[in-house]
């Protein structure tokens, strides 16, 4: 959601005059998106034809996502010209004062390190879990029966997701002829 200052009025008596305020993020952002979406379009352009009796060529997606995202730049170019400036969120129990918590961090990088080494030896059901438990207990749950639970119910759900709804296989590590 955003708000439209005004910036082209003239100043009241007795009140300072002040200047427009400039969003440096959202005229990065908007640079951003022209320059991908232009990107996008260029990089189509080396597209070969498909099969004459496609109804639509390969190159007609990313020239559509290419002009989308020019135009979308463009607009939000203009839209930071004219004084829209993002509201600020209210929403979200962040005390922005405060520094960042970098021991859940860390921990929550040992654990994706964790699973990655085990994941071929161990297999997804196992180390899924581990992972869905760890990361609830690093981010303050203390049910670890009731996580480790769920998390083996959605790693096995998403094993077989993969594998039968997909065709993608997962690692079975030492479960594998179980799963």
């Amino acid at each position: 959601m955003s708000t439209t200052t005004q910036t082209d009025r003239e100043p009241h008596a007795g009140e300072p005059h002040r200047r427009p305020v400039v969003d440096t993020a959202q005229y990065v952002l908007a640079g951003f998106l022209v320059v991908v979406g232009a990107y996008v379009v260029y990089d189509a352009t080396g597209l070969e034809d498909g099969f004459s009796d496609q109804p639509v060529q390969p190159y007609a997606f990313p020239y559509v996502v290419g002009a989308v995202l020019v135009v979308l730049g463009v607009l939000l170019a203009i839209a930071t010209r004219r004084g829209d400036v993002a509201e600020a969120e209210d929403g979200e129990d962040v005390d922005l004062t405060t520094g960042s918590d970098w021991a859940t961090v860390a921990k929550l990088a040992a654990l994706f390190v964790l699973n990655i080494a085990l994941i071929d030896w161990l297999g997804w059901a196992i180390t899924g879990a581990v992972l869905f438990a760890g990361t609830a207990y690093v981010l303050g749950s203390r049910t670890p029966v009731r996580d480790l639970a769920v998390g083996a119910a959605l790693s096995v759900g998403t094993f077989y997701g993969f594998y039968v709804g997909l065709g993608l296989p997962m690692p079975a590590g030492i479960l594998d002829g179980v799963l």
